[in-house]
Protein backbone atom coordinates (compact mmCIF):
# COMPACT_ATOMS: atom_id res chain seq x y z
CA UNK A 1 0.00 0.00 0.00
CA UNK A 2 1.14 3.54 -0.67
CA UNK A 3 1.99 5.99 2.32
CA UNK A 4 -1.10 8.03 1.45
CA UNK A 5 -3.09 4.61 2.30
CA UNK A 6 -0.99 3.54 5.40
CA UNK A 7 -1.89 7.05 6.84
CA UNK A 8 -5.76 6.71 6.07
CA UNK A 9 -5.88 3.19 7.66
CA UNK A 10 -3.88 4.38 11.04
CA UNK A 11 -6.10 7.15 11.15
CA UNK A 12 -9.15 5.12 11.21
CA UNK A 13 -7.88 2.66 13.51
CA UNK A 14 -7.07 5.39 16.19
CA UNK A 15 -10.23 7.19 15.72
CA UNK A 16 -11.85 3.69 16.13
CA UNK A 17 -9.91 3.21 19.44
CA UNK A 18 -10.33 6.08 20.99
CA UNK A 19 -14.31 5.64 20.20
CA UNK A 20 -14.60 8.97 17.89
CA UNK A 21 -18.15 8.89 16.48
CA UNK A 22 -17.53 7.34 12.94
CA UNK A 23 -18.54 10.03 11.01
CA UNK A 24 -15.51 12.17 12.32
CA UNK A 25 -13.02 8.94 12.26
CA UNK A 26 -13.88 8.58 8.22
CA UNK A 27 -13.57 12.75 8.10
CA UNK A 28 -9.95 12.71 9.39
CA UNK A 29 -8.56 9.35 7.65
CA UNK A 30 -9.99 11.11 4.50
CA UNK A 31 -8.34 14.76 5.78
CA UNK A 32 -4.97 12.54 6.84
CA UNK A 33 -4.68 11.10 3.10
CA UNK A 34 -5.21 14.33 1.07
CA UNK A 35 -2.63 15.73 3.51
CA UNK A 36 -0.52 12.50 3.16
CA UNK A 37 -0.62 12.83 -0.65
CA UNK A 38 0.25 16.47 -0.91
CA UNK A 39 -3.22 16.73 -2.09
CA UNK A 40 -5.67 20.18 -1.82
CA UNK A 41 -7.40 20.00 1.48
CA UNK A 42 -10.21 21.82 -0.56
CA UNK A 43 -11.20 18.68 -2.37
CA UNK A 44 -13.14 17.20 1.37
CA UNK A 45 -15.54 20.34 0.44
CA UNK A 46 -15.45 19.66 -3.00
CA UNK A 47 -16.19 15.74 -3.25
CA UNK A 48 -18.45 16.35 -0.59
CA UNK A 49 -20.50 19.32 -1.94
CA UNK A 50 -20.18 17.63 -5.68
CA UNK A 51 -21.24 14.06 -4.94
CA UNK A 52 -24.48 14.98 -2.32
CA UNK A 53 -25.36 18.11 -4.35
CA UNK A 54 -25.95 15.54 -8.16
CA UNK A 55 -28.13 13.25 -5.67
CA UNK A 56 -31.14 14.05 -4.85
CA UNK A 57 -32.52 11.07 -3.97
CA UNK A 58 -30.68 11.68 -0.72
CA UNK A 59 -33.90 13.25 0.18
CA UNK A 60 -35.69 10.37 0.88
CA UNK A 61 -33.58 8.99 3.99
CA UNK A 62 -34.56 12.10 6.36
CA UNK A 63 -37.98 11.63 5.40
CA UNK A 64 -38.53 8.12 6.32
CA UNK A 65 -36.74 8.47 9.45
CA UNK A 66 -39.45 11.56 10.69
CA UNK A 67 -42.27 9.11 8.95
CA UNK A 68 -40.96 6.55 11.34
CA UNK A 69 -40.80 8.98 14.50
CA UNK A 70 -44.18 9.93 13.84
CA UNK A 71 -45.30 6.42 13.80
CA UNK A 72 -43.66 5.89 17.09
CA UNK A 73 -45.56 8.83 18.33
CA UNK A 74 -48.66 8.00 17.20
CA UNK A 75 -49.35 5.02 18.84
CA UNK A 76 -48.99 3.15 15.88
CA UNK A 77 -47.10 0.20 17.37
CA UNK A 78 -49.34 -0.85 19.97
CA UNK A 79 -52.32 -1.03 17.38
CA UNK A 80 -50.07 -2.96 15.35
CA UNK A 81 -49.38 -5.31 18.10
CA UNK A 82 -52.94 -5.94 19.29
CA UNK A 83 -53.74 -6.59 15.75
CA UNK A 84 -50.38 -8.96 15.04
CA UNK A 85 -51.30 -10.72 18.65
CA UNK A 86 -54.88 -11.15 17.29
CA UNK A 87 -53.65 -13.48 14.29
CA UNK A 88 -50.38 -15.62 15.46
CA UNK A 89 -50.39 -15.02 19.63
CA UNK A 90 -52.76 -17.75 20.01
CA UNK A 91 -49.77 -20.11 19.00
CA UNK A 92 -46.39 -22.00 21.27
CA UNK A 93 -44.00 -19.47 21.92
CA UNK A 94 -46.90 -16.98 20.69
CA UNK A 95 -45.38 -13.78 21.54
CA UNK A 96 -42.21 -13.90 19.64
CA UNK A 97 -44.38 -15.10 16.96
CA UNK A 98 -46.28 -11.15 17.59
CA UNK A 99 -42.90 -9.92 17.61
CA UNK A 100 -42.07 -10.83 14.03
CA UNK A 101 -45.72 -10.11 12.39
CA UNK A 102 -45.23 -6.99 14.07
CA UNK A 103 -42.17 -5.95 12.50
CA UNK A 104 -42.57 -6.96 9.36
CA UNK A 105 -45.70 -4.49 9.37
CA UNK A 106 -43.46 -1.53 10.99
CA UNK A 107 -41.02 -2.75 7.56
CA UNK A 108 -43.45 -1.55 5.50
CA UNK A 109 -43.26 1.66 6.73
CA UNK A 110 -39.94 2.82 8.58
CA UNK A 111 -36.75 1.42 6.38
CA UNK A 112 -34.68 1.27 9.81
CA UNK A 113 -33.16 -1.13 11.79
CA UNK A 114 -32.60 0.99 14.61
CA UNK A 115 -36.18 2.78 14.28
CA UNK A 116 -37.85 -0.88 14.46
CA UNK A 117 -36.03 -2.16 17.42
CA UNK A 118 -36.42 0.92 19.16
CA UNK A 119 -40.05 1.55 18.38
CA UNK A 120 -42.02 -1.59 18.47
CA UNK A 121 -39.33 -3.28 19.34
CA UNK A 122 -39.25 -2.02 22.51
CA UNK A 123 -43.23 -2.40 23.13
CA UNK A 124 -42.82 -6.49 21.86
CA UNK A 125 -40.06 -6.65 24.15
CA UNK A 126 -42.06 -5.96 27.26
CA UNK A 127 -45.22 -7.43 26.25
CA UNK A 128 -42.84 -10.85 26.08
CA UNK A 129 -41.71 -10.89 29.41
CA UNK A 130 -44.98 -9.20 31.16
CA UNK A 131 -47.30 -11.99 29.07
CA UNK A 132 -45.15 -14.66 27.94
CA UNK A 133 -42.69 -15.09 30.84
CA UNK A 134 -39.77 -14.77 28.22
CA UNK A 135 -36.29 -14.52 30.38
CA UNK A 136 -35.46 -11.04 28.94
CA UNK A 137 -32.14 -12.15 26.34
CA UNK A 138 -34.72 -14.15 24.85
CA UNK A 139 -36.99 -11.10 24.33
CA UNK A 140 -34.41 -9.21 23.64
CA UNK A 141 -33.03 -11.33 20.94
CA UNK A 142 -36.25 -12.09 19.19
CA UNK A 143 -36.98 -8.52 19.04
CA UNK A 144 -33.21 -7.64 17.54
CA UNK A 145 -33.61 -10.39 14.76
CA UNK A 146 -37.13 -9.03 14.35
CA UNK A 147 -36.08 -6.06 13.23
CA UNK A 148 -33.06 -6.85 10.51
CA UNK A 149 -36.42 -7.17 8.31
CA UNK A 150 -37.05 -3.71 8.08
CA UNK A 151 -34.10 -2.82 6.17
CA UNK A 152 -35.01 -5.44 3.27
CA UNK A 153 -38.81 -4.66 3.20
CA UNK A 154 -39.40 -1.66 1.17
CA UNK A 155 -39.63 1.29 2.30
CA UNK A 156 -35.81 0.83 3.03
CA UNK A 157 -32.80 3.49 3.66
CA UNK A 158 -30.29 0.92 2.98
CA UNK A 159 -31.84 0.45 -0.24
CA UNK A 160 -31.52 3.77 -1.06
CA UNK A 161 -27.92 4.20 -0.20
CA UNK A 162 -26.94 1.47 -1.86
CA UNK A 163 -29.30 2.38 -5.19
CA UNK A 164 -27.24 5.98 -5.17
CA UNK A 165 -23.66 3.67 -5.18
CA UNK A 166 -24.55 1.26 -7.70
CA UNK A 167 -26.96 2.73 -9.79
CA UNK A 168 -29.71 0.26 -9.46
CA UNK A 169 -33.25 1.04 -9.64
CA UNK A 170 -34.67 2.03 -6.17
CA UNK A 171 -38.40 0.73 -6.89
CA UNK A 172 -36.82 -2.55 -8.64
CA UNK A 173 -34.85 -3.31 -5.34
CA UNK A 174 -37.87 -1.89 -3.49
CA UNK A 175 -39.84 -4.95 -5.52
CA UNK A 176 -36.68 -7.39 -5.05
CA UNK A 177 -36.79 -7.25 -1.23
CA UNK A 178 -40.49 -8.24 -0.55
CA UNK A 179 -40.12 -11.85 -0.80
CA UNK A 180 -37.32 -11.90 1.18
CA UNK A 181 -38.07 -9.96 4.21
CA UNK A 182 -41.78 -12.51 4.03
CA UNK A 183 -39.25 -15.23 3.91
CA UNK A 184 -36.52 -14.19 6.32
CA UNK A 185 -39.86 -13.69 9.19
CA UNK A 186 -40.79 -17.51 8.26
CA UNK A 187 -37.46 -18.88 9.00
CA UNK A 188 -37.37 -16.71 12.33
CA UNK A 189 -40.56 -17.57 13.68
CA UNK A 190 -39.55 -21.20 12.69
CA UNK A 191 -36.72 -20.51 15.20
CA UNK A 192 -38.97 -19.04 17.57
CA UNK A 193 -41.56 -22.44 17.72
CA UNK A 194 -38.37 -24.68 17.66
CA UNK A 195 -37.20 -22.49 21.18
CA UNK A 196 -40.51 -22.71 22.17
CA UNK A 197 -41.18 -26.09 22.07
CA UNK A 198 -37.51 -27.08 23.49
CA UNK A 199 -37.59 -24.46 26.43
CA UNK A 200 -41.75 -25.15 27.12
CA UNK A 201 -42.58 -21.42 26.61
CA UNK A 202 -46.10 -20.76 26.71
CA UNK A 203 -49.05 -20.63 24.37
CA UNK A 204 -49.56 -16.79 23.50
CA UNK A 205 -53.11 -14.88 24.41
CA UNK A 206 -55.90 -15.97 22.45
CA UNK A 207 -58.22 -13.55 21.03
CA UNK A 208 -61.76 -13.93 20.82
CA UNK A 209 -63.08 -14.26 17.24
CA UNK A 210 -65.88 -11.73 18.41
CA UNK A 211 -62.96 -9.05 19.14
CA UNK A 212 -61.27 -9.01 16.02
CA UNK A 213 -63.31 -6.84 14.15
CA UNK A 214 -62.50 -4.13 17.11
CA UNK A 215 -59.04 -5.47 17.08
CA UNK A 216 -58.18 -4.87 13.24
CA UNK A 217 -60.34 -2.16 13.23
CA UNK A 218 -58.27 -0.02 15.42
CA UNK A 219 -55.08 -1.02 13.25
CA UNK A 220 -56.99 -0.71 10.12
CA UNK A 221 -56.15 2.96 9.17
CA UNK A 222 -52.33 2.44 10.59
CA UNK A 223 -51.98 0.04 7.90
CA UNK A 224 -52.69 1.62 4.98
CA UNK A 225 -49.57 3.96 4.66
CA UNK A 226 -47.75 0.87 3.03
CA UNK A 227 -50.53 0.75 0.84
CA UNK A 228 -50.65 4.18 -0.05
CA UNK A 229 -46.61 4.43 0.04
CA UNK A 230 -45.73 0.90 -2.32
CA UNK A 231 -49.11 1.25 -4.44
CA UNK A 232 -47.97 4.93 -5.30
CA UNK A 233 -44.05 3.67 -6.54
CA UNK A 234 -45.39 1.20 -8.11
CA UNK A 235 -48.26 2.91 -10.05
CA UNK A 236 -45.90 5.73 -10.81
CA UNK A 237 -48.03 8.28 -9.17
CA UNK A 238 -44.90 9.19 -6.82
CA UNK A 239 -41.21 8.66 -7.04
CA UNK A 240 -39.64 6.51 -4.80
CA UNK A 241 -37.89 9.66 -3.53
CA UNK A 242 -41.33 11.27 -3.52
CA UNK A 243 -43.33 8.68 -1.49
CA UNK A 244 -41.09 9.35 1.54
CA UNK A 245 -42.43 12.51 1.29
CA UNK A 246 -45.65 11.01 1.16
CA UNK A 247 -45.03 8.85 3.97
CA UNK A 248 -44.41 11.39 6.43
CA UNK A 249 -47.26 13.64 5.47
CA UNK A 250 -49.83 10.46 5.79
CA UNK A 251 -48.05 9.90 9.40
CA UNK A 252 -48.49 12.80 10.44
CA UNK A 253 -52.02 13.11 9.44
CA UNK A 254 -53.21 9.74 11.10
CA UNK A 255 -51.13 11.08 14.52
CA UNK A 256 -52.39 14.38 14.74
CA UNK A 257 -55.98 14.53 13.20
CA UNK A 258 -57.29 10.75 13.60
CA UNK A 259 -55.39 9.37 16.87
CA UNK A 260 -54.97 12.52 18.43
CA UNK A 261 -51.71 11.51 19.91
CA UNK A 262 -49.59 14.03 18.62
CA UNK A 263 -49.45 17.66 20.02
CA UNK A 264 -47.64 21.22 19.37
CA UNK A 265 -45.01 20.06 21.74
CA UNK A 266 -44.71 16.14 20.69
CA UNK A 267 -44.39 16.79 17.10
CA UNK A 268 -41.35 19.52 18.32
CA UNK A 269 -39.93 16.78 19.65
CA UNK A 270 -40.41 14.69 16.99
CA UNK A 271 -38.61 17.46 14.39
CA UNK A 272 -35.67 17.40 16.99
CA UNK A 273 -35.36 14.17 17.36
CA UNK A 274 -35.61 13.49 13.24
CA UNK A 275 -33.06 16.41 12.45
CA UNK A 276 -30.64 14.83 14.97
CA UNK A 277 -30.83 11.46 13.46
CA UNK A 278 -31.67 12.76 9.70
CA UNK A 279 -27.94 14.81 10.58
CA UNK A 280 -25.37 11.82 11.55
CA UNK A 281 -26.95 10.09 9.00
CA UNK A 282 -26.14 12.48 6.54
CA UNK A 283 -22.88 13.28 7.77
CA UNK A 284 -21.73 9.33 7.81
CA UNK A 285 -22.85 9.11 4.05
CA UNK A 286 -20.96 12.60 3.31
CA UNK A 287 -17.63 11.41 5.11
CA UNK A 288 -17.90 8.43 3.08
CA UNK A 289 -17.06 10.40 -0.35
CA UNK A 290 -14.23 11.60 0.73
CA UNK A 291 -13.00 7.54 1.58
CA UNK A 292 -14.06 7.25 -1.75
CA UNK A 293 -11.78 9.52 -3.38
CA UNK A 294 -9.09 8.27 -1.80
CA UNK A 295 -9.87 4.77 -2.82
CA UNK A 296 -10.67 5.95 -6.36
CA UNK A 297 -7.30 7.63 -6.31
CA UNK A 298 -5.59 4.91 -5.61
CA UNK A 299 -7.38 2.25 -7.79
CA UNK A 300 -8.05 0.21 -5.52
CA UNK A 301 -11.52 -1.05 -6.90
CA UNK A 302 -9.74 -1.96 -10.88
CA UNK A 303 -6.82 -3.04 -8.48
CA UNK A 304 -9.35 -5.66 -6.83
CA UNK A 305 -11.74 -6.24 -9.66
CA UNK A 306 -8.51 -7.84 -11.91
CA UNK A 307 -7.36 -9.49 -8.94
CA UNK A 308 -10.92 -11.67 -8.56
CA UNK A 309 -11.05 -11.75 -12.42
CA UNK A 310 -7.38 -13.85 -12.04
CA UNK A 311 -9.38 -16.20 -9.71
CA UNK A 312 -11.32 -17.14 -12.21
CA UNK A 313 -14.44 -17.34 -10.25
CA UNK A 314 -18.04 -18.08 -11.58
CA UNK A 315 -20.65 -15.53 -10.11
CA UNK A 316 -22.03 -18.44 -7.76
CA UNK A 317 -18.08 -18.78 -6.47
CA UNK A 318 -17.50 -15.04 -6.31
CA UNK A 319 -21.18 -14.79 -4.26
CA UNK A 320 -19.84 -17.25 -2.11
CA UNK A 321 -16.57 -15.55 -1.75
CA UNK A 322 -18.73 -11.72 -0.90
CA UNK A 323 -21.20 -13.62 1.80
CA UNK A 324 -17.98 -15.00 3.52
CA UNK A 325 -16.05 -11.81 3.68
CA UNK A 326 -19.40 -9.57 4.79
CA UNK A 327 -20.21 -12.14 7.87
CA UNK A 328 -16.78 -12.30 8.57
CA UNK A 329 -16.65 -8.13 8.68
CA UNK A 330 -19.99 -7.31 10.27
CA UNK A 331 -18.51 -8.64 13.20
CA UNK A 332 -16.80 -5.78 13.44
CA UNK A 333 -17.54 -3.32 11.37
CA UNK A 334 -20.93 -1.22 11.14
CA UNK A 335 -23.23 -1.78 7.82
CA UNK A 336 -22.96 1.36 7.03
CA UNK A 337 -19.37 1.70 6.45
CA UNK A 338 -19.47 -1.39 4.76
CA UNK A 339 -22.25 -0.22 2.59
CA UNK A 340 -20.28 3.20 1.71
CA UNK A 341 -16.40 1.91 1.23
CA UNK A 342 -16.65 -1.64 0.70
CA UNK A 343 -19.83 -2.09 -2.01
CA UNK A 344 -17.63 0.28 -4.62
CA UNK A 345 -14.55 -1.46 -4.12
CA UNK A 346 -16.31 -5.11 -5.14
CA UNK A 347 -19.33 -3.74 -7.98
CA UNK A 348 -17.06 -3.85 -10.97
CA UNK A 349 -16.24 -6.95 -10.05
CA UNK A 350 -20.21 -8.18 -9.92
CA UNK A 351 -20.36 -6.06 -13.16
CA UNK A 352 -18.08 -7.68 -14.90
CA UNK A 353 -19.53 -10.81 -14.44
CA UNK A 354 -23.06 -10.20 -15.28
CA UNK A 355 -24.77 -10.42 -11.78
CA UNK A 356 -27.70 -8.54 -11.76
CA UNK A 357 -27.37 -5.31 -9.68
CA UNK A 358 -30.34 -5.51 -7.42
CA UNK A 359 -30.16 -9.13 -6.82
CA UNK A 360 -26.49 -8.29 -5.81
CA UNK A 361 -28.02 -5.54 -3.41
CA UNK A 362 -30.30 -7.59 -1.62
CA UNK A 363 -28.16 -10.26 -0.71
CA UNK A 364 -25.24 -7.59 0.58
CA UNK A 365 -27.98 -5.59 2.36
CA UNK A 366 -29.22 -9.11 3.66
CA UNK A 367 -25.13 -9.77 4.76
CA UNK A 368 -25.26 -6.29 6.97
CA UNK A 369 -28.62 -6.75 8.98
CA UNK A 370 -26.99 -10.37 9.98
CA UNK A 371 -24.00 -8.28 10.99
CA UNK A 372 -26.04 -6.49 13.31
CA UNK A 373 -27.09 -9.23 15.31
CA UNK A 374 -23.42 -10.58 15.38
CA UNK A 375 -20.59 -10.81 18.31
CA UNK A 376 -18.89 -8.84 19.13
CA UNK A 377 -19.90 -5.40 17.60
CA UNK A 378 -23.91 -5.97 16.68
CA UNK A 379 -25.21 -2.62 16.90
CA UNK A 380 -29.12 -3.81 17.60
CA UNK A 381 -27.55 -6.25 20.52
CA UNK A 382 -25.95 -3.23 22.18
CA UNK A 383 -29.37 -0.90 21.39
CA UNK A 384 -31.92 -3.52 22.86
CA UNK A 385 -29.27 -4.12 25.65
CA UNK A 386 -29.46 0.09 25.97
CA UNK A 387 -33.04 0.38 25.73
CA UNK A 388 -34.51 -2.90 27.70
CA UNK A 389 -31.79 -2.52 30.67
CA UNK A 390 -30.76 -6.27 30.19
CA UNK A 391 -27.23 -7.41 30.12
CA UNK A 392 -25.49 -7.65 27.20
CA UNK A 393 -23.86 -10.63 27.82
CA UNK A 394 -27.78 -12.32 28.33
CA UNK A 395 -28.58 -11.45 24.66
CA UNK A 396 -25.64 -12.58 23.23
CA UNK A 397 -26.36 -16.51 24.60
CA UNK A 398 -29.59 -16.28 23.39
CA UNK A 399 -29.03 -15.06 19.55
CA UNK A 400 -27.34 -17.67 17.92
CA UNK A 401 -31.03 -19.74 16.75
CA UNK A 402 -31.92 -16.55 14.96
CA UNK A 403 -28.56 -15.99 13.53
CA UNK A 404 -28.45 -19.33 12.15
CA UNK A 405 -32.29 -18.66 10.62
CA UNK A 406 -31.20 -15.51 8.82
CA UNK A 407 -27.87 -16.96 7.41
CA UNK A 408 -30.15 -19.79 6.06
CA UNK A 409 -31.90 -17.06 3.97
CA UNK A 410 -28.93 -15.74 2.97
CA UNK A 411 -27.83 -18.80 1.40
CA UNK A 412 -31.27 -19.59 -0.53
CA UNK A 413 -31.43 -16.17 -2.13
CA UNK A 414 -27.31 -16.39 -2.78
CA UNK A 415 -28.01 -19.83 -4.41
CA UNK A 416 -31.88 -19.14 -6.35
CA UNK A 417 -31.24 -15.29 -7.65
CA UNK A 418 -35.00 -15.77 -9.30
CA UNK A 419 -36.52 -15.79 -5.73
CA UNK A 420 -35.22 -12.22 -5.10
CA UNK A 421 -36.15 -11.04 -9.14
CA UNK A 422 -39.11 -12.86 -9.65
CA UNK A 423 -41.42 -9.78 -8.54
CA UNK A 424 -39.25 -6.67 -10.02
CA UNK A 425 -39.26 -9.07 -13.62
CA UNK A 426 -43.18 -9.12 -13.10
CA UNK A 427 -43.63 -5.48 -12.78
CA UNK A 428 -41.33 -4.97 -16.16
CA UNK A 429 -37.70 -4.14 -14.50
CA UNK A 430 -34.65 -5.88 -16.00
Amino acid sequence: MTTGLWTLLATVVIGGLVRLPLALVMFAGGAAYLFATRQDIGLLVGQVMNQMTAMYVLVAIPMFILAANIMNAASISDRLWAAANALVGRFRGGMGHVTVVVSMIFSSMSGSAVTDAAGPGLVATRQMQRIGGYPPGLACAITAAAATIAPIIPPSIPLVIYALISGASIGALFLAGLVPGFLMGAALMLAIRAVAGRRALPVGEVVPIRAMPAVFGRAALSLTLPVVLLGGIWTGVFTPTEAAAVAAFWALILGAAVYRRIGIRTLGSVFGESARQSASTMLLIASAFILNYAIANEGLAARLALAITDLQLGPMQFMALVNLLFLVLGCFLDGSVMMLVFVPLILPSAKALGIDLTYFGIVVTLNFMIGLITPPYGLLLFVMASLARVPLGQIIREIWPFVLALGGVLAVLTVFPSITLFLPRLFGYE
